[in-house]
């Protein structure tokens, strides 16, 4: 799988793009929410606490998703790749 990937971090009105390749994310860069970006195949949306919480391992992704506190963007192939890594 390798697909490109953006996380739009709400309180810090900031993006973070990268690419999801071999199970892992690379080549992340920020930048400023609203900046003019490709639209990335996986899009997720979160606070960066959540985001933090996501990385520790301390907020499981599908309780998260289920409740609102993360929101996922994907087509149909990607989601069902990316129920393997999540």
């Amino acid at each position: 799988m390798d697909r490109s990937l953006s996380c739009r971090l709400t309180d810090l009105e900031q993006l973070v793009v990268g690419r999801l390749s071999a199970g892992s994310v690379h080549d992340m860069q920020v930048v400023p929410d609203g900046a003019d970006v490709t639209r990335a195949d996986i899009r997720l949306t979160m606070s960066s606490d959540d985001l933090v919480a996501l990385t520790a391992g301390q907020l499981s992704f599908g309780p998260a998703w289920a409740t609102g506190r993360v929101k996922l963007e994907a087509g149909l192939r990607d989601m069902l790749r990316l129920r393997k890594l999540l």
